[in-house]
């Protein structure tokens, strides 16, 4: 299949998840493959390092990684042959509260909805139809827009998900309730009156009763590194150190694709690019970015929730109504005092990271995009509500702002961890309103990160289908889109 002439037939730049996926799937069909990183090691947002102190593992973007086993495309590929192994906490969230009670997303369907009294029948209607409809519903909702294989699941799926998740929230009667939902939702990264937000909220928990909220063994780093490990082993080449900042810069090659944010694409594309493509690119949304921890700890969180100690995520904010005010407060460039902090506990877990006895901890809170507020203080102030004692048991830290993280990262502007707002406005345009989401108007150069569908997280799906289009408009290459057993 190989052009003699070119140097390879696709080149990838960026090693995230969506990069190394689409160098995989463009290997696999045979070609020839240069996977691209600017930074010495690949990974994009699945890196791990001693942050805080010698020992401590720390994952310096994403850390709990729902969608990774969820993800049909991450099934299909022997990475546990190439050393990846997930952990999963028999409690994948919990969210406690003031009372010292938590609500909790047990990997049960049952328990969790028993443990909400009076909200269990509310619970199973929302969620128990997105758990036994999931092999008919992952196919659209993890893919770009097209007419479903399984429309009638999929219709009764977004009466609910098109919602905002604070219509949603009406339904529960009990403060509980209510909470644990708001901590689902909020992974939206948007305010909660916003249409769609019920979506995440209902994906993150159904996701959790099928396939848990795993932690890689090792960190972060091991998906990555299992990604790497497979596309070597299929002949793929892999040249890290090399930040691209013009096409010009690459070997010759039939293709390429970027892992990318519109920004990104705009500096290293954007005099190849038509006028009205660079002008839907330049008025392509940012949202909220994080502000980021690491702690190394001489012990375990002191959750005063056992279920919280138990736990691989924690969602600190409270009550519904405080989650939403903080995400309203970020989004409207404000900062608030009590923000909604997502935090991870993987030593609890993992032994590996941490010295013997000692604990590492991760958490993020959402603030005004490029905000550069040091919210340390005010995050560890949270954490120590639910958690007294908490501050006693730091030994190291390590803080990123949204600059920081966006240095760190290229693709996360302003802090944006998403690659983009995932609103309404643009659940299926994201970058621009094409016929192909993955194609520029550049023949041959594709855009294959999470500003295209199906958007942020861990699951590497837009880089397989940004894949599958180049292989089919570059190469006449046509494979299946996996997995057809399970409903696609």
């Amino acid at each position: 299949m190989h052009n003699k002439n070119l140097a390879y037939d696709a080149i990838v730049v960026g090693s995230g998840p969506n990069g190394l996926s689409a160098a995989i799937a463009m290997q696999r069909a045979g070609l020839s493959v240069l996977l691209v990183e600017g930074k010495d090691v690949i990974g994009g947002g699945l890196r791990t390092s001693e942050l805080t102190l010698p020992g401590f593992k720390h994952d310096v973007c994403s850390a709990v990684h729902p969608m990774a086993l969820a993800s049909p495309y991450f099934s299909s590929l022997p990475l546990q042959v190439h050393g990846l192994t997930y952990i999963d906490p028999n409690i994948p969230a919990a969210h406690p509260l003031d009372d010292g009670t938590a609500a909790v997303l047990y990997r049960s369907l049952s328990e969790t909805a028993n443990s909400l009294g009076t909200d269990k029948q509310v619970y199973l209607d929302l969620i128990e139809p997105v758990v036994l409809n999931w092999s008919k519903l992952v196919g659209s909702l993890l893919s770009p827009l097209r007419f479903p294989k399984y429309p009638i699941p999929l219709a009764k799926f977004g009466l609910n998900a098109l919602q905002s998740a604070t219509m949603i929230s009406q339904r529960f009667s009990t403060e509980k309730a209510r909470a644990l939902w708001g901590g689902m939702a909020a992974h939206s990264i948007q305010p909660l009156h916003n249409l769609t937000t019920a979506a995440i909220g209902m994906v993150l928990s159904a996701v959790g009763h099928i396939h848990g909220w795993p932690i890689p063994k090792g960190g972060s780093q091991s998906i990555a590194s299992a990604l790497e490990s497979y596309f070597i082993s299929l002949g793929g080449t892999v040249q890290t150190g090399f930040m691209v900042s013009d096409l010009n810069q690459l070997p010759p090659s039939k293709t390429v694709l970027l892992d990318v944010t519109p920004k990104q694409l705009q500096l290293i594309a954007g005099k190849a690019l038509s006028k009205i493509y660079n002008w839907q690119l330049e008025n392509y949304r940012y949202g909220m970015g994080v502000f980021k921890v690491d702690w190394a700890l001489s012990e375990m969180v002191p959750f005063k929730a056992k279920e919280a100690r138990q736990a691989g995520t924690i969602h600190l904010g409270n009550t519904f109504e405080e989650i939403a005010q903080s995400e309203q407060y970020s989004s409207k460039g404000q900062i608030t005092k009590s923000p909604y902090v997502l935090m991870a506990q993987p030593s609890v877990f993992d032994s590996t990271r941490a010295p013997s006895g000692k604990h590492t901890a991760w958490a993020y809170c959402h603030v005004p995009h490029g905000s550069i507020t040091d919210m340390t203080a005010i995050i560890e102030n949270q954490v120590e509500r639910f958690a007294p004692g908490f501050k006693d048991v730091i030994i190291g830290k390590h803080t990123m702002n949204t600059q920081q993280l966006n240095v760190y990262n290229p693709n996360y502007i302003g802090g944006d961890i998403n690659g983009g707002i995932l609103d309404i406005g643009q659940l299926y345009t994201r970058p621009a309103l094409r016929y192909s989401p993955y194609r520029t108007s550049k023949k041959g150069l594709y855009i294959c990160s999470s500003s295209t569908p199906p958007g942020g997280g861990v699951h590497g799906m837009c880089g397989y289908h940004a894949a599958r289009q180049a292989l089919s408009d570059m190469f006449n290459i046509k494979i299946a889109v996996v997995p057809e057993n399970e409903g696609w």
